[in-house]
């Protein structure tokens, strides 16, 4: 686990791929909501860029201030205020059945 923890923030980018990849609402058949997604995964995605930043693999070989959290392939980047921020959210939706 890194030292200290960072702060930690979604962009405007990183809702606009929630957006893009799930609906408003919780769909006819039970698939989770952009809502949903924010209620149970956000706070869990966001603590591990604060605690764990410095343990995640590099999204650029060579570029250490870009991290990517592979559960559920998202990106984050330290900002110019030392923060960590998500700019990128690539879900996979497929039914594993």
């Amino acid at each position: 686990m890194s030292e200290a923890r960072r702060i930690a923030r979604a962009t405007a980018d990183f809702f606009q791929d929630l957006d893009r990849q799930l609906r408003p609402e919780r769909g006819p058949d039970g698939e989770p909501s952009a809502n949903d997604f924010q209620v149970f995964e956000l706070i869990r995605i966001v603590d591990r860029f604060a605690t764990e930043f410095d343990e995640l693999p590099e999204l650029i070989p060579g570029r250490p201030d870009y991290r990517l959290l592979i559960s559920n392939r998202d990106a984050g980047r330290f900002a110019a205020d030392g923060a960590v921020e998500l700019g990128q959210l690539d879900l996979d939706l497929a039914d594993d059945d």
